[in-house]
């Protein structure tokens, strides 16, 4: 029996399923998609479900021809997914309790389905994890060292083209002025959106695995680089127009140009691995 006709044959349970993960994650659901509209390091959340719908549509030919072999291990998945889900929210941790959503369509998938067709469906359903923002408490364990460091490479970079700075933590001091290094320009907001866009960039070349994961990979020093350039470039600006020019119209046009460049530059990452890499292989 082949994927599609294993769906004709199991609609009814699917009919009754989908509700049932509906009323599940009712509450868990739109306290995310809020998230996604209130925070902008989650607003790339609203483009994850369409591009890993455009991954299952793009995968559904040969999808449909696998063959299926339901896996009893599917069983312990879904218990797991329910248990995680259950705990997360006695212990209202909103991670472990949104991601739970993925390991229940991984464990129905193998149960109902089996390996061949879970392996094909692996990138749509494992792409979701993008769409669920990150603890806090990782957050900002990530995002204060990278703030130090964008600030120690920038004030270094303005030394060396005769800028008068000094540093102290992520603070930097201009004769004039003083900015702070906040977590908009630490990378970290940038770096999350971008690794979610490398992985779909990735995945739509048609390249060998290892460079898909050099390309996911180059959206950290990517996203570094390009936010170091903004701290650099704002630096600059402040010490000629005061900090001013650090604030409203220009901070947001420069978070937006910032975004643009990394995503270019990951583009012609992805192209100079392409020419220049050699054979690809599937």
């Amino acid at each position: 029996m082949t994927f599609s006709e294993s769906l004709k044959k199991h609609r009814l349970q699917l009919v009754f399923v989908l509700p049932l993960l509906v009323v599940m994650y009712f509450s868990v659901g739109p306290d995310m998609v809020k998230d996604w509209y209130n925070d902008e390091n989650y607003s790339h959340g609203f483009l994850v479900p369409i591009i890993a719908g455009y991954f299952l549509w793009q995968r559904w030919p040969d999808l449909k021809e696998r063959p299926v072999k339901p896996d009893g291990l599917g069983l312990v998945v879904i218990v797991f997914g329910v248990l995680q889900l259950l705990v997360a929210w006695f212990g209202t941790e909103y991670f472990t309790m949104r991601s739970s959503l993925i390991v229940l369509l991984a464990g129905m998938t193998l149960f109902w389905f089996g390996r061949e067709v879970l392996k094909g469906m692996a990138l749509p359903i494992g792409y979701l994890i993008f769409m669920v923002p990150i603890p806090y408490i990782i957050y900002d364990m990530a995002a204060f060292p990278l703030k130090l460091f964008v600030t120690k490479v920038s004030v270094a970079f303005m030394k060396a083209v005769g800028v008068v700075v000094m540093r102290e933590g992520n603070i930097i001091m201009f004769p004039a002025t003083t900015l702070e290094v906040a977590d908009a320009c630490s990378g970290i907001r940038s770096l999350i959106s971008l690794l979610a866009i490398a992985a779909a960039y990735s995945f739509l070349m048609k390249t060998s695995n290892v460079r898909r994961w050099i390309i996911i990979f180059s959206a950290i020093p990517i996203a570094v680089a390009t936010n170091s350039l903004r701290v650099i470039v704002t630096g600059i600006l402040a010490q000629w127009w005061g900090a001013k020019a650090a604030e409203g119209f220009f901070h947001e046009f420069a978070g937006m140009a910032v975004f643009v460049l990394a995503m270019a530059m990951l583009v012609v990452c992805g192209e100079l691995l392409r020419r220049f890499g050699g054979a690809s292989h599937e």
